[in-house]
């Protein structure tokens, strides 16, 4: 099944894109899914009719659903205290009702991933448009299943499991108590949900789709999510310019907000595939509107991000490592070696990532940002590198 995320600026109409994204692969034969994220019915609003936390049809081959992320959390915390409730009775503690549970501040991210590592299993449908939050939480949600997983193999690293009947004697001989079995497992459990998650984000038929309003603050958003989206890997489709205004008019009050967005569009058409949308002259609603909108459905899957590692060795002694950073600025980049991995940070954004195999053996020999793609020198180490001749 395909993924298309839709992100974009508050108030860029991401929503609004989403919904006729999902109804224009729909019209054209394609069974999909919409899955809204926001905590209010911003969907219902834009297809004119209230959308809930179960499947509903919104159009032939249309199925729409809302997250409930206060049902999912109080679901998680209840499992939780069932699989933790030797120690809780032995602390005397008093369990949560259900009804008594509130949300804690990041329920809403982990319910999405869940429901995107369900949505992905085989069933009912070919596409899934997910109508993400705004860009600085989109992407803060786009790199959750990495960085989790890589805080949970260092924390409570799997090799270093001791074997269930020495974790007595060793917790006595080091003088500490060992973490318990339970926390080993549900470290797993979280590992194993997390990896099917990012999974899917990683996946070749998986997308994201930028909405932006053409205009200074458009253009800014823009930049910074392409340069977030690229050092994540992530793929993106195109680039829907909304609530674009018409041509002409040069002597009414229009003529200066045309102009300004003509010249973002310009800009835009250098580096994105770019899909203006007109504006309609009204917030729309209902699937006539959405239709006039005329928005691509889901095309064919783009072309893969590459990082590849080329091999000067017979001409400099190196090897260069290509990382696309489309918008990235040389005053912004700043790169660490630590152990067999790389942390790259570009702007707001930082992402520790593990090398190659082969430049595991090589010191970090320079860097240079030229075209939009950084490109970093390794010297393979003599001590390390295998001898030929």
């Amino acid at each position: 099944m395909r993924t298309l995320l839709i992100t974009g600026p508050g108030g860029s109409g991401r929503t609004t894109v989403a919904a006729a994204t999902a109804h224009a692969a729909a019209r054209a034969g394609v069974r999909t899914l919409l899955l809204g994220t926001d905590r209010t019915d911003t969907l219902g609003a834009v297809l004119g009719a209230p959308v809930g936390p179960g499947p509903s049809e919104a159009a032939p081959r249309l199925t729409v659903r809302r997250l409930d992320a206060d049902e999912d959390f109080r679901t998680d915390l209840a499992a939780l205290q069932d699989r933790a409730s030797s120690a809780l009775d032995l602390l005397g503690a008093s369990r949560l009702d259900p009804e008594e549970l509130t949300p804690l501040p990041g329920a809403g991210e982990l319910a999405l991933l869940r429901a995107l590592r369900d949505a992905a299993l085989p069933g009912t449908h070919d596409l899934l448009v997910v109508d993400l939050p705004p860009v600085p939480r989109a992407l803060d949600l786009l790199a959750l299943p990495e960085e989790l997983r890589r805080y949970l193999r260092r924390l409570l690293p799997p090799e270093r499991q001791a074997a269930r009947a020495l974790r007595p004697v060793l917790g006595r001989l080091a003088g500490v108590p060992l973490p318990a079995e339970w926390l080993y497992e549900t470290a797993a459990r979280l590992d194993l949900q997390l990896a099917a998650a990012e999974a899917v984000l990683a996946d070749r038929g998986t997308a994201v789709r930028l909405v932006a309003e053409p205009g200074p603050a458009g253009a800014d958003a823009v930049r910074t999510a392409t340069l977030g989206l690229a050092l994540r890997g992530l793929r993106t489709d195109v680039l829907v310019a909304t609530r674009v205004l018409p041509e002409g008019g040069e002597d009414s009050w229009l003529a200066g907000p045309v102009a300004q967005q003509r010249k973002t569009l310009e800009e835009w058409r250098e580096t994105h595939d770019v899909r203006p949308v007109a504006h309609l002259g009204r917030d729309p609603r209902g699937a006539d509107d959405l239709a006039a909108l005329a928005v691509p459905g889901a095309d064919a899957g783009p072309s893969a991000v590459e990082w590849p590692v080329t091999d000067s060795l017979a001409d400099d002694g190196v090897l260069v490592w290509h990382i696309p950073l489309p918008g990235a600025r040389r005053e912004e980049l700043d790169l660490i070696r630590r152990g067999d991995e790389l942390v790259v940070t570009a702007g707001p954004f930082r992402r520790t990532v593990p090398l190659p195999s082969a430049l595991r053996r090589c010191a970090v020999d320079g860097a240079a940002l030229r075209e939009g793609e950084l490109r970093i020198r390794f010297r393979p180490d003599p001590r390390l590198w295998p001898r030929t001749g």
